[in-house]
């Protein structure tokens, strides 16, 4: 019988936070700025030079900390990380090692029906590195060193996820808290989110843990699911066949769905952590978290909930709204316009939703804004213009951005709702097909679909349905 495995998996992700200015100094940390613009003594790590800490840094990590249920160290302290890279300008890297500014948290997921609560090992501040440039054309690498000093948290987890899938959740997660907190944009193709996967296998039912490898260049959600599974089969296949794992870091390749070895993996003791001496111990009082305590928003996981049992929406719809802040946001403006909850949700997760992903539009450059959808839907309760009518309107506002009641007055389109005038419009359309009424009072009562076909033709497609379904019963009848 061939041996089943379960796979264990820790994550390392960096959040790129979202400060004017670097960590250290005041350079710039806009993103797109031309090569070496950004840079100054500091973060390039000239000869005497002093790094002086951002204070906003601190209350950013302090936000994620106290949102992932983390315990806030009251003395944390810098370290220097020494590795030799070409887009390490100072030789190290100053980061946190035996004193993080938080650790001991957890978030929840739910990959499937029921959720699961994940461990957060630790978060720590740190500066991030420059970024190579490799020539296509020739055999010459370039150095930017913009991003150098940019500040970084990385939320490092417990080895408590258990399938690609679960990764996959928690990753989601996470970024829609720090997108909540408004401490990181989340843009996994700019590289301000960013994650490393430690993956191991063990024989199902065992407790010991397996040789593990960390796969880097993870740039989406997909990519990681795929490089997870694919790993998790590499370590199966080599321990099926007798062989052993070794401990190493692997770089996935995206466009040939596979990984390769890149180098062995590092331990702790081959980057020689030492206390930085340019940077005193920091110390976190009470008063500090709280005043960042106070500042939290609603959180995902929270606003899921709330709209769940407020609103009565499915989890499908709760858990795809509160996804994103802004999405969540646009679906309670709506609300103030008009009150049917499960109606705006349908229309921003069918049409509208359909509209920003056909043409890569986030939903704050939205072209149908959240008051003007909820009156769209609030003339169709009132009878002013038939569902199928609200689709064209719609179309319309998403091109012009415009207001529903202008394009209905402009284009005529208000519905049609005289007894009279529907009452003519079906007569007509029965003389017109005297075979089909015979067959309809016959007992062939499917065709009423035809019929109604018919005279919203004859309308326009302007007449109430309700009312044309109502005269067509009572005249068909005969």
């Amino acid at each position: 019988m061939q041996m089943e495995f379960e796979p264990v998996i820790g994550l390392e992700v960096h959040a790129q936070l979202n400060t004017a200015t670097k960590i250290f100094c005041g350079c710039s940390t806009a993103f797109g700025a031309p090569p070496n613009t950004h840079t100054c003594p500091v973060c390039l790590g000239m000869p005497g030079v002093l790094p002086v800490l951002n204070r906003k840094v601190v209350d950013f990590a302090l936000r994620m900390a106290l949102a992932t249920h983390c315990a806030i160290n009251s003395e944390s302290r810098f370290a220097r990380k020494n590795y030799f890279y070409p887009d390490l300008p100072k030789g190290y890297q100053i980061s946190q090692y035996e004193l993080p500014i938080a650790a001991g948290g957890w978030i929840e997921i739910q990959p499937g029906s029921d959720r699961k609560r994940i461990g957060i090992n630790r978060i720590h501040m740190e500066e991030d590195a420059g970024k190579l440039i490799h020539d296509t054309l020739r055999p010459v690498s370039r150095v930017d060193f913009n991003r150098t000093g940019v500040p970084l948290i990385e939320i490092v987890s417990e080895p408590d996820l258990r399938s690609p899938e679960e990764a996959g959740a928690y990753l989601r997660q996470l970024r829609a808290i720090v997108r909540y907190l408004g401490i990181c944009d989340g843009n996994l193709e700019e590289g301000s989110f960013r994650c490393d996967a430690n993956v191991s296998i063990r024989p199902t039912g065992e407790s010991a843990f397996g040789i593990r490898a960390e796969l880097k260049n993870l740039n989406s959600f997909k990519h990681v699911e795929k490089a997870l599974h694919y790993e998790i089969n590499r370590q199966a296949e080599i321990l099926r066949e007798g062989g052993r794992v070794i401990q190493e870091t692997r770089l996935w390749d995206p466009d040939r769905n596979r990984s390769t070895s890149m180098r062995g993996k590092e331990e702790a003791h081959d980057y020689r952590y030492f206390p930085d001496p340019d940077l005193l111990p920091l110390a976190i009082d009470a008063g500090w978290i709280e005043s960042v305590r106070r500042e939290l928003p609603e959180l995902p996981e929270a606003r899921r909930d709330r709209f769940m049992a407020d609103y009565g929406l499915p989890a499908y719809d709760a858990d795809l709204l509160t996804a994103d802040r802004e999405l969540a946001d646009y679906f309670e403006i709506c609300l103030m316009t008009f009150g049917t909850p499960k109606t705006v949700s349908n229309w921003i997760m069918g049409p509208l939703l359909g509209l920003l992903n056909t043409s890569g539009t986030p939903i704050t450059a939205s072209p149908v804004a959240p008051e003007n959808l909820g009156r769209l839907l609030q003339l169709i309760e009132d009878g002013v213009i038939s569902g199928k009518i609200a689709k064209t309107v719609f179309d319309e506002m998403a091109v012009s951005g415009g207001a529903p009641d202008d394009i209905v007055k402009k284009r005529g389109l208000v519905q049609v709702s005289d007894t009279a005038r529907i009452e003519s419009a079906v007569d007509k359309v029965m003389n017109e097909n005297a075979t089909e009424v015979q067959a309809y009072r016959a007992g062939k009562t499917k065709l009423l679909g035809f019929f109604v076909g018919q005279v919203m033709r004859q309308t326009g497609g302007k007449a109430n349905p309700k009312m044309v379904n109502d005269v067509l019963k009572s005249k068909l009848v005969g």
